[in-house]
């Protein structure tokens, strides 16, 4: 038995400053994966979420930054498929973390860390963290009984369950927000003073009100802090039942608990205990609802008990249904990503499920609104504008053209746009609307609301579309060099916004933002936030860009897409008014 201290160890109460900061570390990271199945797109949108929001730190010139992802590969659910599967733990682990790695690399995300909790490295750190606990004095040794959830592995008390019939129409409890079923157990394992954090807890998300985002997973937690029970959190399990995970320290017949296991992926990727000082705690965790608790309770808890600050900040997202239904396996509406990918293109499913994936509520998939999106704003929308504004018709010289000040002058209030250029109200309000987007996708990123972000720059793309039909200037006269100037000024305006576009792009769709700007002849080091200065010869200043020769001509920049094959009852299925939408 494990003696009680005095006293917990008080950690600091204020995490990393949540600024931007230059030169600054950052860590980002996806939740480890479990190794129990294929990947789905639930996985794929919280690795895209952070993915996102490293390439954009890595546009800002922010500093060094990493982004680590893999796969969570102990813990019953995995001994339980492998049996199921008729393999082993490690053999199942090796070729479903494999798919994942694939996956993953499919959707060009950037990572820079794959941890897998089988790895050596990773089981050094969890048995060091386990010591750093048990020297606090957090750790003691009890008889715990409770109701068990295998799918979630862990112990939900009685304000946390209903009552249902099993399949066998025999009356059974089951987890109320998983609907799992769950089943009394009763062992004796190494438990985790959890009740002791309550007070800490509430003075660290106080101090830090940025520290779980978006605001509604802020305050669901800071209610289980005041409302809710907080019992001590059971951390191990009898090894005789489950062999398949991490051996105590000096204790062969208990394995600690997988979520104790999982959560210390982050320290590992950095190089817990000795290298994590340079790191920890600028961390940033993209992590779904239903593991929220596990990130913002428990965790935070378990670095405080072992002398370490929590993470700077906790980012959550809701779930993806499909035409309205929880994605499962029994349904056989889980959506391959791979498959989606190769249908609709890495970049417009990224796009999709950036554009369309709210973090604060639950989303609903289809083909269709894959589809119409992506056509209607990168095939139609941005790639139209880039094929119409640069084709050999319209720009026989393939130049970046010049920008007429006399055609287009500035004006100190766009909204008296009388004067004597050609310019109208609303080509001022376009200036001003694409001048003040990077600083609007910058405050969006960091509020990580990135579908916001997107909002934008499509409603720019949408004003920029207008202008260029508005001036029609596939109709002005080449011999009149007033109107010459006049199609170059136009020419130049719209070169200016797509090159804005395609740079803050990048973090979402880097292949089509790529082809954008190379067409646009914007070199590699012209491409990061430094350099995004928009419209310089409007304020009367260079252009580096004026009269440079544009890149080759890579054709479409985007393919409209088509739908996929879908039987008559699918199609029945989808007029169906219970498609929600999930904007």
């Amino acid at each position: 038995m494990l003696r009680a201290p005095r006293r917990l160890p008080c950690p600091p109460r204020r995490a990393a400053s949540t600024g931007p900061g230059p030169g600054r570390r950052l860590l980002l990271s996806t939740p480890i994966f479990y190794a129990n199945g294929p990947p789905h797109i639930g996985h794929l949108y919280s690795a895209l979420l952070a993915d996102a929001l490293h390439r954009y730190r890595g546009l800002r010139g922010a500093g060094p930054g990493r982004l680590s992802t893999g796969t969570d590969e102990h813990g019953l659910k995995i001994q339980q498929a492998a049996a199921a599967a008729g393999t082993s733990p490690p053999e199942l682990c090796e070729r479903v973390s494999g798919l994942f790695r694939q996956a993953l690399t499919q959707a060009a995300v950037s990572f820079t860390d794959f941890i897998r909790t089988s790895e050596p490295r990773h089981q050094r750190a969890v048995c060091h963290f386990w010591g750093a606990l048990r020297d606090s004095g957090a750790l003691y040794k009890g008889c715990y009984e409770g109701w068990y959830c295998t799918p979630e592995e862990c112990f939900l008390p009685e304000s946390q369950l209903a009552e249902r019939r099993d399949a066998q129409g025999r009356p059974c409890k089951v987890s109320l927000e998983t609907g799992h079923q769950v089943h009394w157990t009763k062992e004796e394992n190494y438990m985790f003073r959890l009740s002791a954090f309550r007070g800490p807890l509430r003075d660290w998300l106080r101090d830090n009100p940025q520290a779980i985002a978006p605001e509604p997973f802020y305050r669901r937690v800071l209610r289980w802090l005041e409302e809710e029970d907080l019992p001590d959190l059971s951390v191990s399990r009898e090894r005789s039942r489950l062999p398949w995970g991490i051996p105590v320290p000096s204790d062969p017949t208990q394995t600690i608990y997988v979520w104790v296991d999982a959560l210390v992926n982050y320290l590992s990727v950095v190089g817990y205990p000795e290298g994590h000082g340079q790191w920890w705690p600028a961390a940033r965790h993209v992590v779904g609802k239903d593991i929220l608790k596990f990130h913002a309770v428990y965790w935070p808890a378990l670095l405080m008990a072992a002398g370490l600050a929590p993470p700077e900040r906790i980012l959550v997202h809701s779930h993806w249904t499909v035409r309205g239904q929880k994605m499962s396996k029994s349904l056989g509406n889980v959506v391959d990503p791979a498959a989606s990918m190769d249908h609709y293109t890495v970049d417009g499913f990224r796009y999709f499920l950036l554009r369309q994936g709210v973090p604060e509520r639950d989303c609903d998939y289809y083909e269709e609104k894959v589809v119409k999106l992506v056509n209607s704003e990168l095939a139609d929308a941005l790639g139209g504008l880039l094929n119409r504004s640069t084709a050999p018709s319209i720009n026989p010289s393939n130049t970046y053209p010049s920008f007429s000040e006399a055609c287009f002058p500035k004006l100190s209030d766009h909204r008296e746009a009388n004067g004597p250029g050609r310019a109208c109200a609303e080509d001022y309000e376009l200036v001003a609307s694409v001048a003040s987007l990077p600083l609007q996708v910058a405050a969006y990123f960091e509020g990580f609301q990135i579908y916001k972000a997107l909002e934008r720059v499509a409603l720019c793309v949408r004003q920029s579309n207008g202008f260029f039909q508005r001036h029609k200037p596939w109709k002005l006269d080449r011999t009149d060099p007033g109107e010459q100037r006049w199609l170059d000024t136009v020419l130049h305006v719209t070169l200016e916004c797509l090159r804005v576009y395609g740079t803050l792009l990048q973090p979402v769709t880097p292949h089509a933002a790529h082809r954008l700007l190379s067409r646009l002849a914007v070199g590699p080091e012209e491409r990061g936030l430094s350099a995004l200065t928009f419209l310089p010869r409007y304020h009367g200043k260079p252009s580096p860009f004026e009269g440079r020769q544009l890149g080759p001509d890579t054709g479409l920049l985007f393919p409209r897409l088509e739908m996929p094959r879908r039987t008559r009852a699918d199609t029945k299925e989808l007029r169906s008014p219970t498609n929600g939408c999930c904007k």
